[in-house]
């Protein structure tokens, strides 16, 4: 069966904005793809009697991505460390499409990291009616419950977030000083520099997911994860920092290190709490650095 070019039209200007519910919600680009793709299927399929298709693909792509939710938990289960979101790394200079993706506040790896620690229906739930304005009875129906519970999913997942207390996004400007000075600390291996530079309740979050070496167990407090960071300077030497290249990863400043420039491929992004670095977000994970140019 053809599909008429205006619905494949109309389907390719919700498209960013479905990978950005759907990636919210898995917090793996690939499932984002696949979940975007599938709405697609679905609409060619039945594309009649839908009067807000934007409403409409949005709650649909919720439905598929709760199913991927469920379908990964036992793997999720079984995860060697931490777990982090994949990173969606884009140029400082712009022009990549997932541009209109990372500038949303929520997409910074700070809030995913919170967002994640929900069960997938508090997360549904919460993505969809806070983020993206889905009435209740519309996430009920993905959820497979009544309204009241789907608010209550919503209700629940929203007091976790505001309790985390996440670091809010700071301009670039702030970002790239703090983190000038941060970076000048660990190849000097300035105690003292680095010391000032984190956060009193900064810490390191790694995800090798078993396959690549990094911190297994989260570092908190800053004289650990200062003396952490300079015992990997002294196992890879000064130069190692050399190798990285500044990229905006969920639209904040993060360093990419390539294929063949180091142990291994990975990206590092950071949250800034009153001028200093809160947090370090280390994926070193070769499945979740699959779409990126990292060669």
């Amino acid at each position: 069966m053809s599909v008429p070019d205006d619905l494949a039209a109309a389907f390719t200007a919700h498209r960013t904005h479905l990978l950005g519910v759907a990636y919210r919600i898995t917090g793996r680009f690939g499932d984002a793809e696949d979940a975007v793709q599938e709405a697609w299927l679905r609409l060619s399929a039945h594309p009649e009697g839908i009067r807000d298709l934007r409403a409409w693909l949005t709650t649909v792509v919720g439905r598929i991505c709760l199913d991927q939710l469920k379908s990964a938990a036992s793997q999720r289960e079984r995860y060697v460390g931490s777990w982090l979101p994949e990173p969606l790394v884009t140029p400082l200079d712009g022009g990549d499409p997932l541009d209109l993706v990372v500038r949303d506040d929520g997409m910074r790896m700070a809030a995913l990291v919170v967002l994640h620690s929900l069960t997938p229906e508090q997360r549904v739930a919460f993505v969809l009616h806070d983020a993206f304005g889905v009435p209740f009875p519309e996430i009920a129906d993905t959820l497979g419950c009544t309204p009241a519970t789907a608010r209550q999913h919503a209700s629940r997942a929203r007091r976790i977030v505001e309790d985390a207390d996440v670091p809010p996004r700071v301009d670039l400007d702030t970002q790239q000083a703090v983190l000038t000075e941060f970076l000048a600390a660990v190849a000097t291996g300035n105690l003292d520099q680095l010391l000032r530079v984190l956060h009193p309740a900064a810490a390191v979050i790694g995800d090798g997911g078993g396959q690549v070496r990094t911190t297994i167990n989260v570092i908190t407090g800053r004289d650990k994860v200062a003396r952490f960071l300079l015992g990997l300077r002294t196992m890879y030497g000064p130069q190692a920092l050399a190798a990285f290249r500044l990229e905006l990863v969920n639209g904040d400043l993060g360093l990419v290190l390539s294929a063949g420039h180091g142990p291994a491929a990975r990206v590092s992004t950071f949250a800034f709490r009153d001028g200093q670095i809160a947090a370090v977000y280390d994926i070193a994970n070769p499945d979740k650095l699959t779409h990126l140019e990292l060669a």
